[in-house]
């Protein structure tokens, strides 16, 4: 695996690198606000009208958008993610049945191999897939995309944090 990033600074000024750099930093800043979280606060859903929102059920999701844009979208591979339509947020739910650890490691070795998989590819590549109404996007997209939803989810898990432990500032 590789070494948490703790600032955002890419190691060169090309768009390759500040769009990788942005993705891995919010990446390693999910971890970050785990560190130290029990497994049974990670499980814990502390907002009454969010009983999907618990921190294990973030990262669970996050590791799961990366695996859709990626594989699903990008590569056009069958998409093999744990939702389904009549559970289509199963992914977060499935969550608290494993240990914390375990879920970040996942995120992490994922990260790992998409690292590659965006390395061996031009980022005007166009996805195999489409999304709505058949738009056809490339991979630039896909990485500012994926950098938007961990950097929002980053967010949720600050106010989760915060609730669960009083953890603030990470």
């Amino acid at each position: 695996m590789t070494k948490t990033r703790i600032d955002d600074l890419p190691s060169a000024w090309d768009e390759r690198a500040q769009l990788t750099t942005f993705l891995d930093y919010t990446r390693d800043t999910v971890r970050v606000k785990c560190e130290g979280l029990s497994d049974a606060d990670a499980r814990r859903a502390p907002l009454p009208s969010s009983p999907l929102m618990t921190m294990s059920g973030l990262i669970n999701h996050l590791r799961w958008v990366e695996y859709y844009w990626f594989q699903v979208v990008f590569l056009g591979e069958e998409d093999e993610g744990p939702w389904t339509d009549e559970d289509p947020d199963r992914e977060m739910r499935i969550a608290v049945d494993f240990p914390l650890a375990q879920l970040l490691d996942e995120y992490a070795e994922q990260a790992d191999r998409y690292r590659k998989l965006v390395a061996a590819h031009d980022l005007d590549t166009k996805a195999v897939g489409q999304i709505r109404n058949g738009v056809t996007i490339d991979l630039r997209w896909i990485l500012l995309h994926l950098t938007e939803e961990t950097a929002r989810h980053n967010g949720h898990l600050d106010i989760l944090r915060e609730l669960l432990d009083g953890r603030t500032g990470v």
